[in-house]
């Protein structure tokens, strides 16, 4: 018992002193994985995603993937610039790609590797949808929720070491069931809303993002309106899922709008 209480003590120590706040909404998240050690490693994944899928380079799609994705970069640097937070950009390597799949995607890798799926665009349908995806996938980066999660899953891990040491003098079937319990309490209680959380600070910061960019926040509701009418209804309750519902994200970005435009206006970007 005195192990487990030390090894939740470190537990405790952890959560204490590795909290890092997010400049764009002030919030404090678990974070001990520096930029420093992250990036290397996600610029070569990147690299090898693109040598093993098919880059679409000089078509109209391919450079409004890269217009739009610099417009957001634009965004990201003025609004930080404005919160005196002008070097917190340091270290990305901005890159902007679309890739030859079907599958309905996108994503941002830390330090600023984004790829555009080609099968996401008849739902994007114009610039104003794909900033809206793309300022959300940028969200996530800027708001270091790789290295969050990545944080969260080394504390996952010790108090699952944790459970087995203070449940060490029990039978081996007593252990098993006390980690089953562990692990679906840390997945469905834990970690699971974590990653929900995420999804939804991101929509808090994508939007305002891609409304310094110019592109009418607005149109973001309109966009997952489109998207919810394409998975037909073929998704798992939102409480299995680490995405909120469409029906859920459109409203919240619906009361999130006017707070976007404000935060644009601020930068001299208005809408009618």
């Amino acid at each position: 018992m005195k192990k487990y209480k030390l090894i939740l003590g470190f537990l405790a120590l952890g959560a204490i002193y590795s909290c890092a706040t997010n400049p764009f909404t002030g919030k404090q998240s678990l974070n001990f994985v520096s930029n420093e050690s992250l990036f290397p490693s996600a610029f070569q994944q990147y690299n090898a995603f693109l040598k093993e899928n098919k880059v679409v380079t000089g078509t109209q799609d391919a450079k409004n993937v890269e217009m739009v994705g610099v417009k957001i970069k634009n965004a990201a640097q003025l609004w930080l610039n404005s919160l005196g937070k002008s070097q917190y950009l340091n270290g990305y390597q901005w890159e902007y790609k679309l890739v030859e799949d079907k599958d309905v995607n996108a994503w941002c890798m830390p330090g600023g590797k984004i790829v555009v799926y080609t099968g996401i665009l008849p739902i994007t349908k114009d610039n104003a949808g794909l900033a809206t995806v793309m300022g959300h996938e940028v969200a996530h980066a800027l708001a270091s929720h790789s290295a969050q999660r990545m944080s969260a899953a080394q504390l996952q891990q010790l108090g699952a070491v944790g459970v087995s040491v203070a449940t060490g003098n029990q039978s081996e079937s007593n252990q098993q069931l006390w980690q089953q319990a562990y692990g679906i309490g840390t997945e469905y209680g834990g970690m699971l809303p974590f990653s929900r959380s995420h999804e939804s600070e991101a929509d808090v910061i994508g939007l305002t993002l891609m409304a310094i960019a110019g592109y009418n926040p607005e149109e973001s509701v309109v966009f997952w309106g489109r998207m919810a009418a394409n998975s037909s209804g073929q998704k798992p309750p939102e409480f299995l899922s680490t995405h909120p519902s469409d029906a859920t994200r459109i409203a919240n970005l619906k009361k999130l709008i006017p707070e976007a435009k404000a935060n644009a206006a601020k930068l001299g970007v208005t809408f009618k």
